[in-house]
């Protein structure tokens, strides 16, 4: 097997399991918490297949909510993500993306946290939405989205340097 894909199949499970172990059990304040799982959606290889990542990123949600008894929000918001990934990494990267020479470890910082606060606010939004799923309540979807984004961003971060990033 190629070692890209067994890094992603180790990336998929080591996140999944951190998420329903780890962070499902973090109720902040009572509603914020972190999503780590999506680390996967935003450092799936650029090149690779996009019907596969759709699918990945399909069934990651969906053990996600399998797991969380969510009932489908997470895999939704997942796919969406996933369907709008081509668009945050041009808005982030630009050149580099429309070369697909984008390299996580060794990319600016700046257009890293672009790309990850971007993505986890639409993540974020589109989950609390469909979660809550009341326009009534878009003050509590709201601060749900931004609160957890803030929470997720800054361990999504933590973890792509620790994690992905070229030792110097």
């Amino acid at each position: 097997m190629n070692n890209v894909v067994i890094l992603n199949s180790v990336r998929f499970i080591v996140l999944l399991l951190a998420q329903v172990i780890i962070c499902n059990n973090i109720n902040f304040l009572g509603y914020i918490n972190p999503y780590i799982y999506i680390i996967f959606i935003f450092l799936f290889p650029i090149k690779d297949d996009r019907l596969a990542f759709l699918l990945a990123s399909f069934l990651l949600g969906m053990l996600v909510d399998m797991f969380s008894d969510s009932g489908g929000v997470h895999a939704a918001a997942s796919v969406c993500l996933a369907y709008a990934r081509p668009i945050l990494l041009k808005t982030s990267f630009g050149m580099l993306y429309e070369h697909q020479t984008i390299k996580f470890g060794n990319t600016e910082i700046g257009s890293l946290i672009t790309y990850i606060t971007f993505g986890t606010l639409i993540h974020h939004f589109i989950l609390f939405t469909l979660e809550i799923f009341n326009m009534a309540n878009i003050l509590l979807i709201l601060q749900k989205t931004l609160f957890s984004s803030i929470f997720t961003i800054i361990l999504s971060v933590l973890i792509i340097i620790l994690f992905s990033r070229n030792k110097k």
